[in-house]
C-alpha cells in the first residue's frame, strides 16, 4: 500500500529516482571464489553456489515489495533501492536466452524464503531465489549492503561466476533491470 492507502505499483519504476554511484564496494569481487554456504532456495532444499558447475549468474537485490504492503519510509530516496520487481521480471523474460548461453540464474536477497516464495509465485519466476537472511554469504564475500527501517539489505549487484569463481560484476545497477542486457552481452562475448 502506498502512504495514501492506495496499492503500490511495483511493476513500474517511478521517474526521478536517485542514481546510485560506484562507491568501489564491489571492486574486490572479480576472481574471488564463492563461499561454500548452503542457502535456502524457493524451490526447496538448499543451494551451495560454490559447488554449481558451469556458469552461474546471481542478481542480488535489496528486497521485493508486495502490492498490499507499504514500502519502507523513504525507500524511493535511497539510491538503487527501488526496482526489484522490474529487475526480477526482466530475468524471467530473458530466462530462455540465458539458458541457451549455458547460464543458470539465481536471485539473492536478505529476505526469508517464505517471503521470497510469494514473489516467485506472483511473478511466475522460472528460477530459484536464494535467501541470505543471516547475511552470512554477504559477509563472506563482503558484498555491499545498506540499512533502512531496521533492516540490513543487499545493494543491487549482479555477478557471473564459472565453476565457483566470480568472473564479472556489474555494480551499481541503474535502472534496476539494466543488468540482464549486460549479462547477455558478457556471456555472448565469452562464447
Amino acid at each position: 500500500m502506498s502512504r495514501d492507502g492506495g496499492a503500490v505499483d511495483l511493476t513500474e519504476t517511478p521517474k526521478g529516482l536517485p542514481v546510485p554511484v560506484d562507491d568501489g564496494a564491489a571492486d574486490h569481487l572479480v576472481g574471488r571464489p564463492l563461499p561454500s554456504q548452503a542457502l535456502p532456495s524457493t524451490e526447496g532444499g538448499r543451494v551451495d553456489l560454490s559447488k554449481e558447475s558451469g556458469r552461474v549468474v546471481v542478481y542480488c537485490y535489496p528486497m521485493t515489495g508486495r502490492p498490499d504492503v507499504a514500502l519502507p519510509e523513504g525507500w524511493d530516496s535511497i539510491p538503487g533501492a527501488r526496482g526489484c520487481t522490474p529487475q526480477s521480471c526482466s530475468w524471467r523474460d530473458h530466462h530462455a536466452e540465458l539458458g541457451a548461453l549455458g547460464a543458470q540464474v539465481f536471485g539473492l536477497s536478505a529476505q526469508t524464503t517464505d517471503y521470497q516464495r510469494e514473489m516467485v509465485e506472483r511473478l511466475h519466476l522460472p528460477f530459484a531465489v536464494l535467501s541470505d537472511a543471516g547475511l552470512d554469504f554477504a559477509r563472506a564475500l563482503d558484498l555491499p549492503t545498506f540499512q533502512t527501517a531496521g533492516m540490513t539489505l543487499l545493494k543491487r549487484l549482479t555477478f557471473i561466476a564459472c565453476d565457483g569463481v566470480i568472473e564479472a560484476v556489474l555494480y551499481p545497477i541503474f535502472p534496476s533491470d539494466a543488468d540482464v542486457a549486460w549479462v547477455l552481452a558478457t556471456l555472448g562475448d565469452k562464447g
